[in-house]
């Protein structure tokens, strides 16, 4: 890995820990300006001030999260987009570049890619193109790979989730987030079969909080590196509170009982 990689990495990822808290906030291409998502500059500050380590957004959304004061945070702009609208709504397509990302200020960048798509090899091929232009910049690469399309009977299914984690090692990125596989055992079967930081997607919207600790608890567990989860997070009544506990949980090792103690659901 290029030094440039390197200490870009070092924006996003805990020195101490190796882990990190991102929240992805590029849900306004494929459904609009959701809950959490109105009023960009809030979301932002809070998520500094909560304990996230870094935001993920589409190149057009930085100058309306950007902040002049607080505590610094990473910031990742995402290349690929689709919106629900379209018929091929899995079918993901490059919408900025690695060049586009450097001039925002961009500690990392990231592509979207469903394996077992119709557009699959469209996807891939895009990926190839980014990881080449991220060797050449000194830029990371997190690659979000799903099991989505005709063939997919279910998206959580481990050995899936294992080979969405492959595809992106072996195509290059840096760091690999994938969906949590549902038990402790497969996903460090996951995680034993990469050799970059994997870290854990947020799914749809849960309704229990303690649910969504749970899992993220047992990724870590099992070896996961963190996670980069948006709704279960920005959408959250208590949102800075929650990323206080989620940074225990991720960063200091916190037991589920002293999580659920701080969120004040004992």
């Amino acid at each position: 890995m290029s030094i440039g990689k390197k200490i870009r990495l070092e924006r996003i990822f805990n020195r101490e820990t190796n882990r990190c808290i991102i929240v992805p906030m590029d849900h306004g291409v494929s459904v609009g300006p959701c809950q959490g998502l109105v009023n960009m500059r809030e979301t932002v500050q809070d998520m500094s001030v909560g304990g996230a380590d870094a935001v993920l957004m589409h190149k057009g959304l930085v100058r309306c999260g950007h902040r002049t004061s607080g505590k610094d945070l990473g910031l990742i702009v995402h290349l690929s987009a689709s919106t629900d609208l379209s018929p091929h709504a899995n079918s993901k397509t490059l919408v900025a570049t690695v060049e586009e990302a450097i001039r925002l200020g961009a500690d990392a960048v990231s592509i979207h890619v469903n394996i077992g798509d119709e557009l699959e090899r469209e996807m891939l091929a895009q990926m190839g193109r980014v990881s080449e232009a991220t060797e050449r910049w000194g830029m990371p690469l997190l690659a979000m790979v799903y099991a989505r399309g005709p063939k997919i009977q279910n998206s959580y299914d481990p050995d899936l989730i294992a080979h969405c984690a492959r595809v992106g090692v072996e195509l290059g990125a840096d760091v690999v987030k994938v969906p949590y596989s549902g038990d402790m055992d497969s996903f460090a079967h996951v995680v034993e079969s990469c050799c970059i930081p994997v870290v854990i997607a947020g799914g749809a919207k849960m309704n229990s909080t303690k649910d969504f600790l749970q899992v993220v608890h047992d990724s870590v567990k099992a070896g996961g590196a963190g996670l980069s989860v948006g709704r279960n997070v920005f959408q959250h009544p208590n949102r800075r509170q929650l990323l206080h506990v989620l940074r225990g949980v991720v960063h200091e090792g916190w037991t589920m009982e002293k999580a659920l103690q701080e969120m004040g659901e004992e």
